[in-house]
């Protein structure tokens, strides 16, 4: 195990194992990738995207092996036995560090479909991983701001038609899509800035979560509200290759999704808006009291 040795040399060793890796399984994705690009038939591009994600699959796999091998993390991970890799959920997390990914990777590894989240469509241009992100259908957005959408009012909706033509590819295949509810990574200064009501989370951000939903429709109606608290404290990337992340908490709750949040429109419609809203403000005051509870278990870090 790394731990015997100094932190910035394991941490050095970490990094370049996961370098080789990706770079291994970025190969036959980026080969997959151009085939998809240039296949005319749609049998073909399927089988191309499902070769892009059984390689995304096994490159994550690799990854959190590396990291039960060699990093002496402890780990608690609850609620996955009921996964099915064949299964299609929407997943919605507590954000605080970079190493959130990580743990989402070793949480679902070979439990549920390998996960997607929405990217910015300018992303797209990203030398190489623009490609790689196409060839695995992670879903690209082009979100209006509300400014925008003032003084170009013909263009409300076409953010949701985008949505929803995206998310039509994902209607009969296995398919996980992440969203970090808060929008950005947890820290004391965002947390007292932003005001917000709840002792360990952000505000959370209903809107594209809202238009995510209806854009999937019924047919993805599986929720996993994840729950990751870090008893040591919530450490950088470079902390957790250097072994300095004793321990991690995984608690996955399954909820169906309510029918009355796919019926309404989150933008123009102000008692949906309050009732979606609504749902999502209690889901995150159970997870602040939730993530408390975990981390007085735990005890002092």
């Amino acid at each position: 195990m790394l731990r015997y040795l100094p932190g910035p040399l394991s941490g050095a060793l970490m990094m370049m194992l996961l370098v080789v890796n990706t770079l291994f399984w970025a190969t036959p994705l980026l080969i997959f990738a151009v085939f998809k690009l240039i296949s005319p038939i749609r049998g073909l591009r399927d089988f191309f995207s499902r070769a892009s994600a059984w390689s995304g699959q096994y490159w994550a796999a690799v990854n959190t092996l590396l990291g039960d091998v060699l990093l002496p993390t402890k780990w608690t991970i609850r609620g996955v036995d009921k996964l099915n890799m064949n299964g299609q959920y929407l997943v919605s997390s507590n954000h605080q560090s970079w190493n959130d990914i990580y743990v989402l990777m070793k949480a679902f590894d070979r439990r549920a479909p390998f996960f997607k989240f929405f990217i910015k469509q300018e992303l797209i241009w990203v030398p190489v991983l623009g490609l790689c992100w196409w060839a695995l259908d992670y879903p690209f957005m082009k979100r209006y701001s509300s400014k925008y959408l003032a003084k170009h009012p013909e263009m409300r909706g076409k953010d949701f038609e985008t949505t929803k033509k995206v998310c039509e590819r994902y209607q009969n295949i296995p398919v996980t899509i992440l969203n970090f509810l808060e929008g950005t990574r947890f820290t004391k200064v965002k947390h007292a800035d932003t005001r917000s009501p709840y002792t360990h989370l952000l505000k959370p951000k209903s809107g594209g979560f809202a238009l995510a939903i209806k854009a999937l429709g019924e047919n993805i109606n599986s929720l996993l509200d994840v729950t990751i608290v870090y008893p040591g404290g919530a450490r950088g990337f470079w902390d957790f290759m250097c072994c300095r992340v004793p321990e991690v908490i995984v608690e996955v709750r399954q909820i169906t999704i309510p029918h009355e949040m796919y019926v309404g429109s989150y933008e123009t419609d102000k008692e949906f808006r309050k009732r979606f809203q609504g749902w999502i403000a209690d889901m995150w005051a159970q997870k602040d009291q939730r993530v408390g509870e975990l981390l007085s278990a735990a005890g002092p870090g």
